[in-house]
C-alpha cells in the first residue's frame, strides 16, 4: 500500500486563511495529510486531494460532527471544500496505558448505544476512495453480506486477485451468515476503527478520525479495531463493561473483518497477506 504522493499548493488552504507552512504527515494512502502553519501561528490538519470524489471530505466532515454530538471526541472541523478538509490539530502520540484505551473503549460503546430499525445510510458513504454501499436493508445478514462482502467482489483489483474458487467461497459464506453471526440490533459505527484512527486530545483523552458512518452490527466495527492490531485488551474489557458480549465473539471477528481484507484487496489487489487471510476465513468457517 502506498500513500499519495501530491504536493502542498496554496489552493488547499481554508477559505480565508493563509498557510505560511506545511509538513507532510505520514500515515494516509487516499488522501494527503498535512500540519499547517497560518499566519496566526495557530497549527491546523489539512487533508488534501485533488482528485478527491464529489462530497468525500463533506461526508467525513459530517461524521465527525454526528460523532461529537454522540458522545465521542473528535477533532473540530473548521473548513471544508471539494479538495480539502481542514480540522483540529490532535496528537497520534498515544498516551498509551490502560485509562487511554479504558475511556476510548467505553466511547465507543455509548456510540454503539445509538440504535437504527434499519441496517445501512440514506446515502452511500466512501471507505478509502471506493464507495461505501449504504442501502437500507432490515435484515442485518443481507445487509452485511450484500453491501459489505459481495459488493467487493466486482471491483477491478479484486477480480484481479481473488479466485473462482475464493469468490465462491465468499457467497457460500454469506448464506451461512445468519448461522455464524448472531441477530443484533443496527447501531451508530465509527466503520473504519483502527489504532491508526484514534488520536488524543490536548487533555490525553482518545478522539476518533477518519469514520466511514453507517447503522450496523457493534461487533463490525470491534472486528476491526480486534484484527488489525495495535489496540489493547483493555480497550475491550472497558467496552464489554458496559455492552457485554455475546458469546463467541473472539471467534467471529476474522469472519467480521472480511470487510476491511476485501476492501484493501479491491483497493491494492495482493498485497501483502491478505488474500491468504481471506483464505483463511473461508476454511474456518466453511
Amino acid at each position: 500500500m502506498t500513500e499519495s504522493d501530491e504536493s502542498w499548493s496554496d489552493d488547499f488552504a481554508p477559505a480565508g486563511l493563509v498557510v505560511t507552512a506545511a509538513e507532510r504527515l505520514t500515515g494516509g494512502f487516499a488522501n494527503s495529510t498535512w500540519l499547517a502553519t497560518l499566519a496566526d501561528n495557530r497549527t491546523v490538519v489539512v487533508k488534501t486531494s485533488r482528485t478527491a470524489p464529489p462530497g468525500l471530505f463533506a461526508e467525513e466532515a459530517a461524521g465527525l460532527e454526528l460523532m461529537s454530538d454522540n458522545g465521542v471526541h473528535t477533532p473540530a472541523v473548521l473548513a471544508v471544500s471539494p479538495r480539502s478538509l481542514t480540522l483540529e490539530a490532535l496528537s497520534s502520540e498515544l498516551p498509551d496505558v490502560d485509562d487511554f484505551w479504558e475511556q476510548a473503549g467505553r466511547m465507543l460503546a455509548r456510540l454503539h448505544e445509538v440504535t437504527s430499525p434499519r441496517f445501512g445510510w440514506d446515502h452511500d458513504g466512501w471507505l478509502g476512495r471506493l464507495p461505501q454501499r449504504n442501502a437500507w436493508d432490515d435484515d442485518g445478514h443481507r445487509f452485511f453480506a450484500t453491501q459489505r462482502i459481495l459488493r467487493y467482489l466486482d471491483e477491478p483489483k479484486a477480480i484481479q486477485a481473488l479466485t473462482a474458487a475464493d469468490i465462491a467461497g465468499l457467497e457460500r459464506l454469506c448464506d451461512r451468515l445468519g448461522e455464524l453471526v448472531p441477530a443484533a440490533p443496527a447501531v451508530l459505527n465509527h466503520g473504519d476503527l483502527w489504532r491508526g484512527n484514534v488520536l488524543s486530545t490536548t487533555d490525553g483523552d482518545p478522539a476518533f478520525i477518519d469514520p466511514a458512518m453507517s447503522w450496523t452490527w457493534a461487533e463490525a466495527d470491534l472486528s476491526m479495531a480486534y484484527c488489525t492490531g495495535g489496540i489493547p485488551e483493555s480497550f475491550f474489557a472497558a467496552y464489554h463493561e458496559l455492552r457485554p458480549p455475546e458469546p463467541g465473539w473472539r471467534e467471529r471477528m476474522e469472519l467480521l473483518n472480511l470487510r476491511e481484507l476485501l476492501s484493501v484487496v479491491a483497493h491494492f489487489g495482493p498485497v501483502d497477506d491478505y488474500v491468504p487471510r481471506i483464505r483463511g476465513v473461508l476454511k474456518q468457517f466453511l
